[in-house]
């Protein structure tokens, strides 16, 4: 007689893979120092430096504009490539 196989679907695939890893690897803890660096470099700004910001319209209006103007050359060259490329017919 022959024995059947059982079929796994993708899911209990990745359910055994995960258990299997869950015994397998142990969580690490990253040095104090580097988390301590980490910390010091990513720091919330006050109140007051986020109005500051936005008070700056001028900037502001700059940031926007360059923003707007960037994704505009962007399109355009993606249109430029795919009106290129797509129009070319094969041989």
């Amino acid at each position: 007689m022959t024995k059947r196989r059982k079929t796994i679907t993708p899911e209990e695939e990745l359910e055994v893979l995960e258990s299997h890893l869950a015994v397998t690897l142990k969580p690490v803890a990253p040095p104090k120092e580097i988390t301590q660096r980490l910390r010091e470099r990513i720091r919330m700004p006050a109140r007051d430096e986020i109005v500051l910001r936005l008070n700056d319209w001028r900037r502001l209006f700059l940031i926007f504009g360059g923003v707007l103007s960037g994704m505009m050359l962007l399109v355009t060259v993606a249109r430029a490539l795919y009106y290129l490329v797509g129009r070319r017919s094969p041989m």
